[in-house]
């Protein structure tokens, strides 16, 4: 309720209350971070006073620094690495809090996978917040789900990611909660026609949520006839949803009232912004900073698309993310948003960690086309910087090398019309292959493990 409450107070008073409360936040956490993390006060030391701190003082943070020095990070001395990585290779153990606090891992697109810790007032922020944010659209919206039937989380199901361990953990916590927000768990890495049968045997599904990846699968289905439900609402989040997939999905999904809501978070800040009525993103600037910045990690313009983006994150007292590296790219909208909402809004328009380095080329992977009518998935994997394979999952009955053929031929396409020659592309027996917290990625660059 404070969250809740605050929330709402905050919003009343627009920008100048939103600003000062946010500073007023990143202090108290600046001065709990220089305190209590022995790798923040060697940080900071030489930075001036926490209630004369501002946001330009402080210095970039990165996942593998970071996670190098776990144990001096957190401000509690009770969760050693090796304590949090046993508690992780546990898979009964997800949604279980080790003492008074939770325990997450991200999937390690870009690299090592972070371990991401929570407290309980983590946990009543995200709802807190969510709920003070709610226009009247989204009050009727969440009456009118709940009247069709049920909702359907698809997601990883083999570690502890935050899609299906934070509905688990609010289980623990709060079950009266949980069950307003009842949630069917889906496992996103089984077989398409075992996902299909499951949604099928369930019936009223009312709101799926999950991956861009795995709607663009659902949608095929649909298409094809063999997936029968009716939703009224998709959310999707973890990846670049694009306007094709947008469009895609509405026509194949009538049913949709609500269409496809598309909030921007990370297992790092699970509400770190909110959708509003009109479709845009809004950052929850009270508890949340999120800048746009050059490759110098100085501040673009709004209307610029950036380089990166560094969040801060105000409710996190445990593990302090500041000014913190994500790499996505976004951009700021320059007006104002007609909801009304004083919360600045942008949109995402590529996540650093999907994009294709060929060379001295840069492409996004929505410039291949990876379907084939005798296709269920197809996946292009970099394994060197000029070296490719493709992957297939054929429909029963498909001959290969027709499929393969036709598939590498439009892969090559691609690189000689954005100017890459010499680039090796080849057929891969192996199966595609989903990441470990269940998405599926069409273009798997050559990872990097500094990012």
């Amino acid at each position: 309720m404070g969250y809740f409450v605050g929330g709402l107070w905050t919003g009343w008073g627009g920008r100048r209350r939103i600003e000062a409360k946010q500073l007023r936040n990143l202090r108290r956490l600046v001065e709990k971070a220089r305190r209590d993390s022995p790798l923040f006060r060697r940080l900071y030391e030489d930075l001036p006073p926490s209630d004369q701190i501002e946001l330009g003082d402080l210095p970039v943070t990165r996942k593998p620094e970071l996670m190098d020095e776990f144990d001096d990070w957190l401000t509690i001395r009770s969760l050693p690495l090796q304590k949090a990585r046993e508690h992780l290779r546990d898979i009964e153990k997800v949604g279980v809090p080790i003492d008074d606090v939770a325990v997450f891992q991200t999937s390690g697109t870009s690299g090592e996978p972070a371990i991401i810790v929570l407290s309980e007032t983590f946990v009543e922020y995200a709802y807190g917040i969510m709920l003070a944010r709610f226009e009247r659209y989204h009050r009727k919206l969440v009456r009118d789900v709940r009247k069709i039937g049920v909702r359907v989380t698809i997601t990883g199901g083999n570690g502890h990611f935050a899609g299906n361990g934070f509905n688990k953990l609010v289980q623990r916590l709060n079950p009266k909660l949980a069950k307003g927000f009842g949630v069917t768990f889906v496992e996103a890495e089984q077989p398409i026609d075992q996902l299909v049968d499951r949604l099928n045997a369930i019936g009223n599904v009312a709101w799926i949520v999950t991956y861009p990846s795995i709607l663009a699968i659902l949608v095929k289905e649909k298409e094809a006839g063999r997936l029968l439900v009716e939703p009224a609402l998709f959310t999707t989040g973890g990846e670049t949803l694009t306007a094709d997939l947008r469009e895609r999905a509405g026509l194949a999904f009538p049913s949709l009232k609500y269409g496809i809501a598309d909030p921007y978070g990370c297992t790092e800040c699970l509400a770190l912004s909110f959708e509003c009525s009109h479709g845009r993103k809004h950052v929850n600037e009270d508890w949340v900073i999120l800048e746009a910045v050059d490759e110098a990690m100085e501040p673009v313009p709004d209307g610029t698309l950036s380089a990166t983006v560094l969040l801060t994150v105000l409710a996190n007292e445990v593990q302090p993310f500041i000014r913190y590296d994500l790499g996505d790219c976004v951009r700021f909208d320059e007006d104002s948003c007609p909801c009304g909402s004083p919360f600045r809004s942008f949109r995402v328009e590529g996540r650093q960690a999907t994009l294709v380095r060929v060379g001295k080329v840069t492409l996004s992977p929505m410039v291949f086309d990876l379907e084939h009518e005798k296709a269920q998935r197809i996946q292009l994997v970099q394994t060197g910087e000029l070296d490719f394979q493709v992957r297939i999952q054929l429909d029963e009955g498909a001959a290969a090398e027709p499929v393969f053929q036709k598939v590498i031929e439009s892969v090559k396409q691609v690189f000689g019309d954005n100017g890459v020659e010499d680039v090796t592309v080849r057929a891969d027996e192996a199966p595609p292959e989903f990441t470990a917290s269940g998405k599926f990625h069409e273009v798997v660059p050559l990872r990097s493990t500094g990012s």
